[in-house]
């Protein structure tokens, strides 16, 4: 059975920064790629990074530049680090294996960026 277990969001102010954590379990997750989208209010859930088994990254252009994504095989875990937070970066962030489609999904974070 597969666990995806996100921590790390919260309130901050515009500008500031948070870490998101992804603890997964029942996959073998050395040789996982790992997601994180969000979903903002009213809107769609979208992809925001991904990072593959070997570790090269993929960001939405929204978030290039202020986000990173990175992962500790030995924890099994996912990081995303925020920088530089925007009020549009306000939303529930999910950590997924597998893809939107079909995949698995944590239970979420809520991260708020107040202006």
């Amino acid at each position: 059975q597969v666990q995806l277990v996100e921590s790390g969001g919260g309130l901050v102010q515009a500008g500031g920064s948070l870490r998101l954590s992804c603890a997964a379990s029942g996959i073998i997750f050395s040789i996982s790629g790992m997601n994180w989208y969000r979903q903002a209010p009213g809107k769609q859930r979208e992809l925001v990074a991904s990072i593959t088994s070997g570790g090269s990254t993929f960001y939405v252009p929204s978030v290039k530049g202020r986000f990173t994504i990175s992962r500790d095989n030995a924890k099994n875990t996912v990081y995303l680090q925020m920088n530089s937070l925007k009020s549009e970066d306000t939303a529930v962030y999910y950590c997924n294996h597998g893809g939107a489609l079909g995949g698995n999904w944590g239970q979420g974070t809520q991260v708020t960026v107040s202006s």
